[in-house]
Order: C-alpha cells, then sequence, then structure tokens
C-alpha cells in the first residue's frame, strides 16, 4: 500500500550515483514521489586508478556507462561495485541528472553530503523568494561506498516515514522530528533549514 504522502520529495549527492540512488530506490519501492539529482559540474565514477576517474556529462544514459564500463574491464568494475550499482540505476530512471538544470521546487529536499547542502542552498538563494512556499532541506552525511550508502538510503528512508506520519502537522513538528531522527540514527550527522518559495 502506498504511503498517504503529497510530499514532493528530491534526493541528492554529486553525481546522482550512489548514494542519492539508493535512497530513490527505497522511497520508490516504498510508494513515495521521488526525484534524485546530483550537483556536479559532470558525473565522476572511479576508473582504473585514482587519477583517472570516468567522467559522464549529467543526462548520459545509466545503461550506457553501463556498456561502456562493462567493456573497458568488466573484472574491475565488478569486483568494485560499479556495475551493480549501475544496473541498480538503469532500473529505476533514465539518466543522472543535474538538479541546477530543473525548476521543479520539491517539498523536502535531502542532501546526502555537506557540499551538496551548500549547493542546494546556494542555488534557492539565486533562484529567490517567489512564493511563500516552504523547501524543506536536510543533508544526512552518508560516506560515499556502496555499505554506507545502504545504511544512509535506510536512514532516509526512515526520516521520510516520521514526516509523512506526521501529516500535514509535520511543518509543526520539523525540528522535533529531525530531533527524534538525529537519536536514532546517531552516525548520520544532519543539517537542516528552511527556504521560503
Amino acid at each position: 500500500m502506498a504511503p498517504n504522502t503529497k510530499l514532493d520529495i528530491s534526493v541528492i549527492c554529486a553525481s546522482n550515483q550512489n548514494r542519492s540512488m539508493e535512497a530513490h530506490n527505497l522511497l520508490k519501492n516504498a510508494g513515495y514521489q521521488v526525484d534524485s539529482f546530483g550537483t556536479g559540474s559532470a558525473v565522476r565514477l572511479p576508473g582504473p586508478s585514482i587519477d583517472k576517474p570516468n567522467i559522464y556529462p549529467f543526462g548520459y544514459p545509466y545503461d550506457s556507462i553501463y556498456k561502456e564500463l562493462e567493456s573497458q574491464d568488466s573484472r574491475l568494475y565488478t569486483a568494485n561495485g560499479l556495475l551493480k550499482m549501475l544496473d541498480r540505476n538503469r532500473h529505476i530512471k533514465r539518466s543522472p541528472n543535474r538538479w541546477q538544470d530543473q525548476e521543479f521546487i520539491y517539498d523536502v529536499v535531502i542532501t546526502c553530503e555537506e557540499r551538496c547542502f551548500d549547493a542546494i542552498c546556494e542555488d534557492l538563494y539565486r533562484r529567490g523568494e517567489s512564493k511563500s512556499r516552504p523547501v524543506y532541506l536536510i543533508n544526512v552525511d552518508i560516506k560515499d561506498n556502496h555499505e554506507e550508502a545502504s545504511v544512509g538510503g535506510k536512514a532516509i528512508l526512515d526520516l521520510v516515514q516520521q514526516l509523512t506520519d506526521a501529516k500535514d502537522s509535520f511543518e509543526d513538528e520539523f525540528t522535533d522530528i529531525m530531533a527524534q531522527w538525529q537519536a536514532k540514527h546517531p552516525n548520520l550527522p544532519a543539517l537542516y533549514t528552511i527556504h521560503f518559495f
């Protein structure tokens, strides 16, 4: 049964590959309306060495990235989990998207690292305040590896469930919900702010 929510939710990491897509997948499977984005200038994935990352433009399909990396070095990218991650991603949506290239206003925006939180704050200020609609911006600091993305994705799902359980009163209870969630997930430091549009 789909959750009773009218919230438009967005989850964000730097490249819209690992952390945001893990949370996107969990939220989508739980029945939430969710989109995901990256904030970087390009999509960066590990390459054959630390100084040779694979770089792709936002909008380049996950399926194409998967096929390219599989043909480059199937053993390496299977061993480091990239092919498994990309396979998951290509079944969720077509391609990584960049936050700054979209104009939709979300009710709740959850970032997965502080530099992404800062980038979203900067972008929201750049857009200006034109409406009286609140946007709840939350950062859940998640290390960028597969294991931590899984833990963080579950914690984000828990947070969204708490917000939607509060139904229409979550705006009044937001600070209390964040405090309760942080007490339950002390290893995931959180920041939050509210912007109005």
